[in-house]
């Protein structure tokens, strides 16, 4: 039997086992937190507790089975799909900040008429752009330095994604932003020409402050968290829960805090896990995402491709990049941004892509080879035998 098991993972689960480890890890993290979390919501709406758990766990296993399916598909077709994906995420990200429905006080959805479900655009546009620019950087490693034809087209599309992401989402487009910067260093562009990027990207964000609808909240909070005079509610309420959860925490299901604070099942889900698992709970949570991010750096070393290299490195720290905005924000670190926790937070289109792009990192980690360079070397082989 123990065989049997060791025989179907092998076969199924391909890839790096420290990332499928990981992922399992925060998932059952995700659902006993989530199901505490939403007891007040359950109550509050004459829902049974139970409701929420199933449903979280339903999305959990889908945003999981995207990961699988994502993960067998070999990283190269990325690069053409990535492209259709960028020229799809305009129109929807214009719709959405023009018809966008509003949850939780934020315009960044699009609802979905036949199955009544919410989605949301700029994880898909993510996705797409550092998939891309993974692609064009790789593409371009031989003239990196040349300006007009090697860097012009990433900074449009990096500046149009990131412009159109700030309209609704300021937090979500400063942080794909940088993540944006941080692959085009890895990708040995110039110094001088990240500044130019840089002013892109100034430019983008002086037009979402004047345009946006989220540019006067963003300004609130951040004044708010500049000046410290009078705390947000929401950052009071999760800094209480940090400081009463103490070292091994209040125990599943005792937090007082989930009561209290809003959206304590995605926004601030991180306070709930420190109050009721303490400060050894925050930080198991806390390495197990720096250990996503040092496997998925790994692509950069131990692929035979810049393109995988680049994609593994983008796509992991724009994951863990989050989830480190989030627990800081959860901590006093940061001015409340409204972004979730990777895997753990309660949500539909969020646990979809996050599931899709660490399939991408472990469809990577496989290591797979051009079977046009695989069959040119059996050939090499074959004529040395001969000769």
């Amino acid at each position: 039997m123990k065989d049997k098991i060791k025989a179907w993972i092998q076969e199924n689960l391909k890839g790096d086992p420290v990332i499928w480890t990981v992922v399992i890890a925060l998932s059952l993290i995700s659902i006993l937190v989530v199901y505490s979390a939403t007891g007040t919501l359950a109550f509050k709406r004459m829902i049974h507790p139970e409701a929420y758990l199933f449903k979280h766990t339903a999305l959990l296993g889908i945003g999981i089975l995207s990961m699988w399916l994502a993960h067998r598909i070999d990283y190269r077709y990325y690069s053409k799909l990535s492209r259709v994906a960028l020229w799809v995420s305009v129109p929807l990200l214009i719709y959405t900040f023009t018809h966008g429905v509003s949850i939780n006080d934020a315009s960044r959805w699009i609802q979905i008429p036949v199955i009544n479900a919410s989605f949301q655009p700029s994880d898909l546009a993510s996705l797409a752009l550092i998939t891309s620019m993974a692609s064009m950087l790789s593409k371009r490693q031989q003239n990196i330095r040349d300006f007009k034809e090697s860097l012009i087209p990433i900074l449009i599309w990096c500046g149009i994604i990131c412009g159109l992401i700030a309209l609704t989402n300021l937090s979500s487009a400063i942080l794909l932003f940088l993540t944006c910067m941080l692959i085009m260093f890895i990708g040995r562009v110039p110094v001088k020409y990240l500044a130019m990027l840089v002013f892109v990207g100034a430019i983008a964000g002086v037009g979402a402050i004047k345009f946006g609808v989220r540019a006067e909240t963003a300004k609130n909070r951040i004044e708010s968290f500049l000046n410290g005079d009078e705390l947000p509610f929401q950052a009071k309420h999760a800094r209480l829960a940090v400081a009463t959860g103490g070292i091994l925490g209040k125990g599943p299901g005792k937090s007082q805090q989930r009561n209290i604070l809003p959206h304590p099942y995605s926004d601030f889900v991180y306070a709930i896990i420190i109050e009721e698992y303490g400060l050894l709970g925050g930080v198991v949570v806390l390495i197990l995402y720096l250990i996503l991010l040092y496997r998925g750096m790994k692509g950069v070393m131990n692929s035979e491709r810049a393109f995988g290299g680049l994609l593994a490195a983008g796509l992991s720290l724009a994951i863990v990049l989050q989830a480190m905005v989030n627990m800081g924000v959860v901590v006093g670190l940061g001015p409340i941004t409204g972004l979730p926790l990777p895997l753990i937070s309660m949500g539909g289109t969020s646990l979809l892509f996050t599931g899709i792009s660490i399939g991408i990192i472990l469809s990577v980690s496989r290591g797979e080879v051009d079977r046009d360079w695989a069959g040119a070397g059996k050939e090499m082989k074959n004529v040395a035998r001969a000769a």
